[in-house]
């Protein structure tokens, strides 16, 4: 008996399972929040040149620019109405006192500044006028891109950080501290007096979001059957996907964004208190030598699923004779360079690496960029956060039926062909171009579904997690590197959108290269991994009168590779 069958027995399908999923759950439905805020935190309002303190009296003129609107950036140096020479009549300069910003439907960090009690009061037309204050916008733009750039390091770095303090300490401890870190961090955002303290605190926050996501991963398939593991993972994806349609409705109840960040925030405290009815994982403590806790953990649940009689019957030697294989298999060390050390481990983990690095770079590049495609801002992240629900559930039917590699490559070079058609659609066609966003950003979605799991198939069991862990940092370090390629827009505007749609095609071939994994067992260990791959060659390389010749003789050799 396996340790997953040993579970089903004792502890499965029972009312834990279902309290187990929502507190797991909970939290993340709110990380959405998290992870897309900036979308209507930082929006960039409409805004122009403050008039100079000795502007003469009348209407402010701004000079207009292509579209016919007044220039954002740009003002006079002289009153147009100036008894000036020909050549410097319609001179123009940067805004040197500031900035004017419509803030009638809602503020954000671009619009943000001094204590309450500096701010002068509306206009009439809507416009407040502002000095001192943080101005991300013209020239400092970048600086808007800057702070989503550090959020998404927080995650990189959180994921090398406490995974490997997960890995010491427990799943638990690392998941409780992370709720907390998140509560605080996310807190302290919302009452940074400058900029570069909101990024410290930006900093955290995505720590904790990385610690989170790390520890539900693992909790989350602890206790269910290897057939229920799949249906958890799709239901906590699904926790996530709704989140998204949370966030416009509390961003558009709330328009001020540091009580928009508190609100979202918050929640984690209750998070933090609530963690504390999760148990720790069985293998965790077997592997660390809790095994008594272990054992009364197990009996706990067992009770609670109304299975006491069945958890009494439970012994120590018998839960840690179910997991001798992973017993042995821990004491062995593996680093990273066994991801590299044969051609079919290197191949692997190039191809996967790029896939998982295109499809960070591209995602976030669509899912921060709403406000880009001049459609409502809270209508078309509604829309951005419903193309997942469908992307989830053909994601899932294509990689049963068509197959791992299939999906993984088709969704990928599509993503890419969407953002590059982006650079050849008429600005003016706004619905064309949140058509193709919304599809790009669906086939991405689906990237990530399928990546979690083609990931897991592919290496070995004794290097599984470090295999993860690797390419879990390339889409950190894409999702990060998404921000900063943005600022090439101001040299060229098509220049984003090449280069997010490149990486993505680069992505989807890097996918024709993987092994499929359809209906084949997990590899145990690099050997199993390099038989496998040999076994799966031999059909191709043989005629078929050969291979009927040899199939009774092989026979023995492929018992643990049929179809689960």
């Amino acid at each position: 008996m396996t340790f997953a069958e040993l579970v089903d027995r004792v502890a499965s399908k029972g009312p834990f399972q279902f309290l187990h999923t929502v507190l797991l759950g909970l939290p993340i439905l709110s990380m959405a929040n998290h992870n897309l805020l900036q979308i209507f935190t930082a929006a960039t309002p409409a805004h122009h040149c403050r008039p100079p303190p000795n502007a003469s009296a009348g209407p402010w003129v701004l000079p207009m620019g292509p579209n016919e609107k007044p220039e954002p950036c740009l003002r006079f140096v002289y009153p147009p109405n100036a008894s000036l020479p020909n050549d410097t009549q319609g001179a123009t300069e940067p805004c040197l006192d500031g900035w004017t910003y419509d803030v009638s439907t809602r503020d954000s960090i671009v619009t943000e500044g001094p204590p309450m009690c500096a701010r002068a009061s509306l206009s009439q037309d809507g416009f407040e006028q502002r000095g001192l204050w943080w101005d991300l916008v013209c020239n400092s733009n970048k600086l808007k891109e800057m702070a989503q750039s550090i959020f998404m390091a927080g995650i990189l770095i959180g994921g090398l950080v406490l995974g490997d303090l997960s890995d010491r300490f427990g799943r638990k401890p690392i998941l409780t501290c992370s709720y907390l870190l998140l509560a605080a961090s996310g807190s302290g955002a919302a009452f940074s007096p400058t900029l570069p303290i909101y990024s410290v605190f930006r900093f955290l926050c995505g720590c904790g979001i990385s610690g989170i996501t790390l520890s539900t991963t693992i909790l989350s398939v602890e206790w269910v059957s290897t057939r229920m593991r799949a249906i958890k993972s799709i239901s906590l994806g699904y926790f996530y996907t709704s989140g998204q349609f949370i966030l416009p409705g509390l961003a558009y109840a709330i328009p001020q964004w540091r009580w928009l960040q508190l609100t979202v925030s918050i929640p984690f405290f209750a998070f933090f208190l609530l963690s504390w009815w999760l148990p720790e994982s069985i293998r965790w403590m077997i592997l660390s030598g809790r095994s008594s806790k272990a054992l009364k953990t197990f009996r706990q649940v067992a009770a609670f699923n109304g299975k006491k009689e069945e958890g009494e019957k439970l012994s120590l030697e018998e839960i840690k004779l179910n997991l001798q294989k992973e017993i042995t298999l821990a004491k062995a060390k593996h680093s990273i360079a066994d991801l590299f050390r044969t051609p079919i481990l290197r191949r692997v983990t190039f191809c996967l690496s790029l896939a998982w690095f295109s499809t960070g770079f591209a995602y976030y590049s669509l899912a921060m960029g709403v406000e880009e495609f001049g459609v409502n801002l809270y209508v078309l992240q509604l829309i951005f956060g419903g193309v997942d629900v469908p992307a989830k559930f053909i994601t899932m039917v294509s990689i049963s039926y068509l197959g791992r590699h299939t999906t993984e490559a088709v969704v990928l070079l599509l993503a890419g062909g969407c953002i590059l058609s982006l650079i050849f659609v008429p600005s003016d066609l706004l619905t064309l171009r949140t058509v193709l966003a919304v599809f790009g950003k669906g086939c991405l979605s689906s990237s990530f579904s399928c990546l979690f799991l083609y990931t897991s198939e592919l290496y070995p069991t004794v290097i599984r997690q470090t295999g993860m862990g690797i390419n879990n940092l390339w889409t950190r370090v894409g999702s990060m590197t998404a921000p900063l390629v943005k600022i090439t827009g101001e040299l060229k505007p098509f220049i984003p959108n090449v280069i997010f749609g490149t990486i993505a095609l680069l992505g989807g071939s890097a996918a024709l290269f993987l092994p499929e994994t359809l209906n084949r067992p997990l590899p145990e260990t690099v050997e199993d991994l390099e038989n496998w791959s040999l076994q799966a060659k031999e059909p191709k390389q043989k005629p078929e009168a050969e291979n009927a010749s040899q199939r009774i003789p092989l026979q023995p050799c492929e018992l643990g590779l049929g179809p689960n």
